[in-house]
């Protein structure tokens, strides 16, 4: 790995896309371009080609993207199709037009078909229907995955570029929204059982019945596992891979149900009151574990155990919120 690579993370204000640049950073990567979006907006297909222009760099991270939980895809679903498209047609488009030869894309296991069997392998991919809460979100993330394999069909060999695609299971670790209606499962059961303590209520309501099973990956694991992914030689990609199948799984392994997340995670804030479900909410798919063989096979594993990751996050948390006070 050449550290003076000149390196630009897409999204590094957010959750992923700061775990990369400090990951990156940590391994001794210097040459590293960032825009926060004030200085760069994605979605302009004229701002992102001036700034490939300008800077050509030679690698990138796509951590950008609108994100959010059940509520928020459900109630923005035309904002998420929107500007996840966008954002992907320029970065891709601008990168290739001035010559960045490899990218990594960062996708999701909203990809998968609502019923695909556990745990889901890449050929998955297009075979069922997606879940509707976050349909418009995964039909974008497909369309990027489409994009780096086009792209490295046609150009591939006459161009030198090498488009690859990762797609995380859920993701949560310092850095995350927290935002009480918008933020994904992690952190809005952290947010609702921490105000839960601090206010001594005796019982917290959460949305569905609390069976469905996720699985969940401390976001550096993930920054470690894109930075492993990109450096791997084509030869030893290309092994697990397929033109028309080039993206991989990243998971942590294992899963567990929204209620047993739940009462782990009142145990890491400390919230000792009841917990209650509530069925007329939606649960959204009923289990979205990753098949991460493919990973695996490469050389990698995840390090931080859930229980763990949870403590870590927290502790943010507790450090963020007091700091805003």
């Amino acid at each position: 790995m050449d550290k003076h690579t000149k390196i630009y993370v897409a999204g590094h204000n957010g959750m992923v896309g700061s775990s990369i640049v400090r990951n990156l950073r940590l391994m001794g990567f210097h040459n590293i371009i960032t825009r926060s979006h004030k200085e760069l907006e994605l979605t302009n297909q004229n701002a992102v080609a001036d700034f490939f222009l300008q800077e050509r760099p030679e690698q990138m991270y796509m951590a950008a993207a609108k994100v959010g939980g059940i509520y928020a895809n459900n109630t923005f679903p035309a904002e998420f199709i929107y500007d996840n498209l966008m954002v992907e047609c320029n970065l891709i488009h601008q990168a290739f037009l001035t010559g960045t030869k490899k990218i990594l894309f960062l996708g999701s296991s909203c990809i998968y078909p609502r019923l695909a069997e556990q745990p889901m392998v890449e050929e998955a991919l297009m075979e069922g229907k997606l879940e509707s809460t976050n349909e418009p979100y995964g039909v974008a993330k497909i369309a990027g995955i489409k994009w780096c394999e086009s792209y490295n069909r046609q150009y591939g060999e006459s161009h030198g570029v090498d488009y690859r695609s990762v797609m995380p299971t859920n993701l949560y670790g310092p850095g995350d929204n927290y935002h009480p209606e918008n933020s994904h499962v992690i952190p809005a059961l952290m947010r609702r059982l921490h105000e839960a303590k601090v206010a001594s209520l005796s019982e917290v309501l959460i949305w569905g019945t609390g069976s469905p099973m996720r699985e969940f990956l401390f976001v550096d694991d993930m920054a470690l596992a894109s930075i492993f992914v990109m450096n791997l030689p084509k030869e030893t990609f290309d092994l697990q891979t397929e033109p028309m199948r080039n993206h991989i799984n990243m998971g942590y392994g294992s899963d567990l149900s929204i209620k047993d997340l739940a009462l782990l995670m009142a145990k890491v804030v400390g919230f000792e009151g009841n917990i209650r479900f509530d069925p007329s909410k939606p649960d959204g798919s009923p289990r979205k574990l990753m098949d991460s063989s493919r990973l695996r096979q490469l050389g990698w594993a995840p390090q931080k155990a859930l229980e763990d990751g949870l403590r870590e996050t927290y502790q943010e948390f507790c450090s963020t919120a007091t700091r805003s006070k």
